[in-house]
């Protein structure tokens, strides 16, 4: 099946460069038929200079910068792990550039088996030292289940918001001012906000009418300590594949030859949780499928056809073997409550109290800090507008 460059064959118009649709929330099409999102990633591109001698000699300055703040410091930066393909290609760039990283795990507790393997055989291959912040389970359990209990999409926001505050937390108990984020919109793209939205507030107002147990050990970024790491501590946020020229299959090629390090099945795929989310509570209750963010932003590169996204887009997406009895087990939810929920009508954000307005308001300081690298620009782009 081929796709029509305007409409597929359900009648929905699609933008002529990459696979998103109009179903999209906030999309639009210039009068050549490319959407507002493939126009915000040429723009962040060419201000990174991603993956052109512009971004590597940007990259270059940054790591310079860090080593000569980072001195007789033990670390001078943090890296965020989780024994995916972008974190543990990110630890060895660190390693590759002469930098004297410290790499930090925030542990939800659902972890495989094959993330845990695979964060021990790369620390222990660069020799890193690794620092894991574990959460109870009790308590993170109890915080998904009440996202899945409130049925917003959103249900692994607790994980997305804490490894920050983790690496925030590290960062200033050592005196470090840089975070190192393996995060690539040349291959995920930048979810639209209509389609993922979470901070400080909305996880606490989430927990605080669906949740039992207190919260003691997740470590909640507040709007507070927000603006105390950025403004304050000045710890800065840097995602160096913005920069560089980076693809996940070579990248995790490198990995498997040189480092014993194992694929976990596909995109997410290394945390049960998110593995849930995306295969299951995504597609089945909110007809939301992830897979068209990474594969829209492998058309923009050039990875490949948008006829091969589409077709890649439209094939059943394959559930991990027994994850959904393992999600109802530690939800302890029996099959009956689990359809109940699953059934009833799917609810958002925009229902619960958060700081989306504050941020709109304080959009030209989160602009500066964006530009400064005290702030993702993706946060900025995404949540101050």
């Amino acid at each position: 099946m081929l796709l029509d460059p305007n409409i597929n064959k359900a009648g929905t118009k699609i933008c002529s460069r990459c696979i998103y649709d109009e179903r999209l929330g906030g999309i639009s099409f210039d009068s050549n038929g490319v959407c507002n999102y493939c126009h915000q990633i040429d723009m962040v591109k060419e201000q990174y200079g991603t993956g052109q001698p512009k971004g590597e000699l940007l990259f270059s300055e940054i790591v310079e910068q860090i080593k000569k703040d980072g001195k007789k410091k033990p670390y001078d930066c943090i890296v965020g792990v989780s024994g995916g393909t972008d974190s543990s290609y990110m630890l060895y760039i660190a390693k590759e550039r002469g930098l004297r990283p410290l790499a930090v795990h925030y542990n939800n507790t659902w972890n495989t088996e094959k993330a845990s393997e695979n964060m021990k055989k790369i620390t222990k291959e660069l020799d890193v030292e690794l620092f894991s912040y574990s959460i109870e389970a009790e308590e993170a359990d109890d915080i998904f289940r009440a996202f899945f209990r409130a049925g917003v999409p959103e249900i692994d926001a607790a994980t997305d918001l804490a490894l920050p505050e983790v690496l925030y937390r590290v960062a200033g108990k050592y005196g470090v001012k840089y975070t190192l984020e393996g995060h690539s919109f040349e291959t995920e793209g930048i979810s639209p906000l209509s389609e993922n939205y979470f901070d400080g507030k909305y996880v606490e107002s989430i927990h605080s009418m669906y949740g039992n147990v207190r919260m003691k050990t997740y470590p909640l970024m507040t709007f507070s300590r927000f603006m105390w790491w950025t403004l304050a501590a000045k710890i800065k946020r840097i995602r160096p594949y913005w920069y560089l020229q980076y693809t996940k299959e070579s990248a995790q090629k490198f990995l498997k030859d040189n480092f014993d390090w194992e694929y976990y099945g596909g995109h997410h795929l290394e945390n049960k949780i998110a593995a849930f989310a995306h295969t299951v509570y995504l597609p089945q209750k909110f007809n939301l499928d992830f897979r068209n963010l990474s594969l829209a932003a492998l058309v923009r590169s050039g990875g490949i056809s948008r006829e091969e996204a589409w077709l890649k887009y439209n094939t059943p997406i394959i559930v991990p073997e027994d994850l959904l009895n393992y999600f109802k087990k530690r939800m302890k939810l029996t099959d009956e409550e689990y359809l109940n929920k699953m059934n009833e009508p799917p609810r958002s954000w925009h229902e619960f109290p958060t700081y989306k307005k504050r941020f709109e308001l304080l959009r030209p300081l989160f602009g500066v800090l964006a530009k400064n690298n005290l702030v993702p620009m993706s946060f900025y782009l995404k949540y101050c507008f």
